[in-house]
């Protein structure tokens, strides 16, 4: 990174992939470092450790990049979020499994910020957040399979020849029989039912430990929203005879002892929030079958008035921070 020079301003997009990056990092050390100081693994302990490390960095690298360009370093969490000598609340299992799901959002996130940048400093920058993920990803799923605890996706006899849609059956009916499922929708279906597992699992966490009772009704009723889109989701794989996924063990403990202050955890919750609506939104473009895709229209709903409630929480609370916006003109005028 250090190789690139520029005399480029950040456009909004890059102001937008930094910022949200550092908000989020800051988030992820914290939660990181209470895994670290509870998981019992030793394999599992190398791993969080190593994104522990990793995170350290980029938040150096963005507090400079951020000091150099005159740019408000964001406020984002600190050590007074997280408690690392509060006992334990998730399993190991949970944890690494945690860690899966969020380095999957960052290459995401990644993907994206390297199709909006311009500078090569920023370029390379995300490149090699990009790089880190993936490692950490085959990291985990190395250890998950060496341990038998990876869940993988369904499977199915490999097909005789290639086809071509022939019949407008194949965009299926509201109700009633329906073609089989394509193996596209399949991997979408099982993403999204594994997605739920792991927010039904750390909205009961939360919910058992959170100190405000508006947060822990909010957490509960997510929990509910989680266990109901389990059922939807499992249904549509079970009625064509294919498993879907589940988890290996009970992740939460009985602690009260809340590792994470109600800001952070609102935070966390309100951001899976949002990577789920992203999910199910792909889910919809990639299934033609009419039942699957209201189905998920449905759900999409659910989880977008949930994410809702839980910003309308945040702003009454004082705890939501503000992105970087463009000048408010009318305002600046009227002044």
């Amino acid at each position: 990174m250090e190789k690139y020079h520029h005399e480029t301003r950040l456009s909004s997009a890059e102001m937008a992939s930094l910022w949200s990056q550092y908000v989020k990092d800051t988030a992820r050390l914290c939660v990181l470092k209470y895994f670290s100081a509870t998981v019992e693994d030793r394999d599992f302990c190398m791993i969080i450790d190593s994104g522990i490390q990793s995170t350290k960095e980029y938040l150096a690298y963005m507090s400079d990049l951020f000091e150099k360009e005159n740019f408000p370093v964001p406020t984002g969490f600190s050590k007074e979020d997280v408690n690392i000598d509060a006992p334990r609340l998730f399993s190991d299992i949970y944890c690494i499994q945690n860690l899966k799901d969020v380095t999957v959002a960052q290459m995401s996130a990644d993907t994206l910020a390297i199709g909006l940048s311009s500078r090569y400093d920023l370029l390379a920058f995300h490149e090699r957040l990009l790089n880190d993920a993936v490692q950490l990803q085959v990291e985990i799923k190395e250890v998950l399979l060496e341990k038998g605890l990876y869940i993988r996706p369904p499977y199915i006899p490999v097909p005789d020849q290639a086809e071509f849609v022939t019949l407008q059956s194949f965009l299926g009916n509201l109700a009633g029989k329906q073609r089989p499922l394509t193996v596209i929708e399949m991997s979408h279906l099982f993403l999204t039912n594994e997605t739920n597992l792991l927010a039904r699992e750390t909205l009961l966490g939360f919910a058992q430990v959170a100190k405000s009772e508006k947060v822990k009704r909010y957490f509960l009723r997510g929990n509910e929203i989680a266990c109901k889109q389990v059922k939807v989701l499992k249904q549509i794989l079970t009625q064509e005879d294919l498993p879907a996924p589940m988890l290996w063990d009970s992740a939460v403990s009985n602690s009260k002892i809340p590792p994470f202050s109600d800001r952070l955890m609102m935070f966390l919750v309100t951001t899976m929030a949002a990577g789920s609506i992203a999910k199910y939104g792909a889910a919809m473009g990639a299934s033609p079958r009419k039942d699957v895709g209201l189905k998920y229209a449905r759900l999409l709903a659910e989880i977008s008035l949930y994410a809702e409630d839980g910003a309308n929480i945040m702003i009454e609370k004082r705890w939501l921070e503000v992105p970087p916006h463009s000048p408010d003109y009318n305002h600046l005028i009227k002044e």
